[in-house]
C-alpha cells in the first residue's frame, strides 16, 4: 500500500489548487470519487490563462524526454511542463487567431502543433513546439510560426503521423468533409485534396492500416464519424478518395471513435443518445475485420448517465471522457465477444453525474510515463496516473514514500 501525508481536506470543484499525489483510497482521492486511478495534481484555469477548457494533446521532446499538455482553451493554447507532474508548470499561452470559440482541436506531428477552430476566419495555427525548451520566465506569450487559410472554420484537426497529413473536418469546405492537407513541410501546408461524398465529418482517425482485411493493407483509411453513420474512406490517393462503407445505426449524433492498435475493433460514442434518449453511457463496439461492410458487435452500457465525448484506446484499454462522470476506463479483453468491463474512473464533477455539457471534454493518455491528462471545461488540468489491478507501473523504490509494491515497471514519479 502507498503511504501519503494526511489527506487534504474534502473539497469540491472549487478547489484553487493542488499540487501532490493523492492515491484513490476506499473510493476517493481528496474528496472525488475514483477507482484505480490516483490524482498527481490539479491546476485550475486561472492559473493555465484563464477562459473554459476544452481539447488535449501531449509532446515528448525527443531532445530529453520532457512531457508537454498541450491544452486548449478558448481563448487559446495552454503549454504544461509536467516533467513533474505533481508540480507541473505552465510555460505560456498561445493566442487564439482571431475570435474567441469553446471548440478548438489540437494535433501534432513532427515536433509541430496544429491547431484548429470553430471561429470564423481561424484558418489553422502551426507552432513549433521547441520552442518551449528555450523559455526561461514562464509563462509567456507565444505566436505562431505559420499558417494555413485554406479553411475558416474547423470543429476538429486529424492527424496521420505516418503520412504527414493533417485532415480537417467539419470545417466550412469540401461540404464539411474531409479536407487533406500535406504538412511534411510545417511551415507550408499544401492542400492535396477532399473527400465530400458523404457530407460533414464531426471527427475521425486516419492510419495507416495494419488490420485484417488484405485489400487494403498498407492503405491509408480514414475511420470517420458523419453525425448518423460510421464511413470508411480510402483516402491513399487524396485526389480520388473512395469510400468503402457507410454504416448507419439508430443514432442521435455519431460523434468519435478509435480503433484497437490492431485495426480490427472501431469503438465509437453517440454524444446525444444520452440526451435525448434517457439511456445510460453507451459506447459502441464495431467489428471493422471487413471495411467493406462493418458490422455492430455490441454496446457496452455504462453505470452512470453522463453523456459520452472522446475516447482513446491504448494497449487493452480504453480511456473515455464522459463528461459529468469523468474520466472512465474500460477493459478491451473481451471485445471480440462484444463485451468490454469498466475497470477505473475518476470522477472530476462530484456532485452530479447527469446528462448535461459539463466537466470533461477530452484526455489524452499516451505520455510514456503513464501520465493521463484530462481537461475539465469549467476547472482545468487534472494529471492522474493508473493504479491497483489496471496499471504495471509505479515507484519501485522501497526507500520512496509513494512506493508500490505492486508495481512492475518504474513510472519515474518516486
Amino acid at each position: 500500500m502507498k503511504l501519503f501525508a494526511p489527506l487534504f481536506a474534502l473539497f469540491a470543484l472549487s478547489v484553487t489548487s493542488l499540487s501532490a499525489q493523492t492515491p484513490c483510497v476506499n473510493g476517493t482521492a481528496a474528496g472525488y470519487p475514483c477507482q484505480n486511478i490516483d490524482l498527481l495534481s490539479f491546476m485550475p484555469s486561472s492559473q493555465l490563462g484563464g477562459s473554459d477548457m476544452n481539447d488535449i494533446w501531449g509532446w515528448v521532446d525527443p531532445l530529453d524526454g520532457t512531457e508537454y499538455v498541450l491544452l486548449g482553451r478558448a481563448s487559446g493554447t495552454s503549454f504544461i511542463d509536467i516533467s513533474d507532474p505533481m508540480n507541473p508548470v505552465y510555460i505560456g499561452n498561445l493566442p487564439a487567431s482571431g475570435s474567441n470559440s469553446i471548440w478548438r482541436d489540437i494535433k501534432v506531428n513532427d515536433n509541430y502543433a496544429y491547431i484548429v477552430s470553430e471561429a470564423s476566419g481561424h484558418g489553422m495555427q502551426v507552432f513549433d513546439l521547441t520552442k518551449l525548451r528555450d523559455v526561461v520566465t514562464p509563462p509567456v506569450v507565444f505566436s505562431e510560426d505559420a499558417h494555413y487559410s485554406g479553411w475558416g472554420n474547423a470543429h476538429n484537426l486529424v492527424i496521420n503521423e505516418a503520412s504527414n497529413r493533417a485532415y480537417g473536418v467539419g470545417t466550412n469546405t469540401s461540404s464539411g468533409g474531409l479536407h487533406i492537407v500535406d504538412i511534411s513541410n510545417p511551415l507550408n501546408p499544401v492542400i492535396m485534396g477532399d473527400f465530400a461524398e458523404d457530407g460533414y465529418t464531426h471527427d475521425a482517425q486516419v492510419v495507416n492500416y495494419i488490420g485484417p482485411d488484405a485489400a487494403y493493407v498498407g492503405s491509408e483509411i480514414a475511420f470517420a464519424c458523419n453525425e448518423n453513420s460510421i464511413t470508411i474512406v480510402d483516402v491513399t490517393d487524396p485526389t480520388d478518395a473512395v469510400q468503402l462503407s457507410r454504416t448507419t445505426y439508430n443514432s442521435q449524433y455519431t460523434h468519435q471513435g478509435w480503433l484497437t492498435e490492431d485495426h480490427r475493433y472501431f469503438l465509437s460514442n453517440d454524444e446525444l443518445d444520452e440526451y435525448y434518449n434517457g439511456v445510460n453511457t453507451t459506447t459502441f463496439i464495431w467489428d471493422v475485420q471487413d471495411l467493406n461492410a462493418p458490422a455492430l458487435l455490441g454496446t457496452f452500457v455504462s453505470s452512470t448517465p453522463a453523456i459520452d465525448h472522446n475516447l482513446y484506446i491504448k494497449g487493452n484499454l480504453c480511456y473515455q471522457s464522459n463528461y459529468r462522470a469523468g474520466l472512465r476506463i474500460t477493459n478491451l479483453d473481451n471485445i471480440a465477444s462484444g463485451t468490454l468491463t469498466e475497470v477505473g474512473y475518476f470522477d472530476v464533477y462530484p456532485s452530479s453525474d447527469a446528462a448535461a455539457f459539463n466537466g470533461t471534454w477530452s484526455n489524452y493518455p499516451y505520455f510514456p510515463s503513464g501520465v493521463v491528462a484530462v481537461s475539465h471545461i469549467e476547472e482545468g488540468l487534472f494529471l492522474l496516473s493508473l493504479s491497483g489491478n489496471i496499471s504495471d507501473l509505479g515507484c519501485t523504490d522501497p526507500t520512496a514514500c509513494n512506493y508500490d509494491p505492486d508495481a512492475i515497471e518504474d513510472n519515474g514519479l518516486c
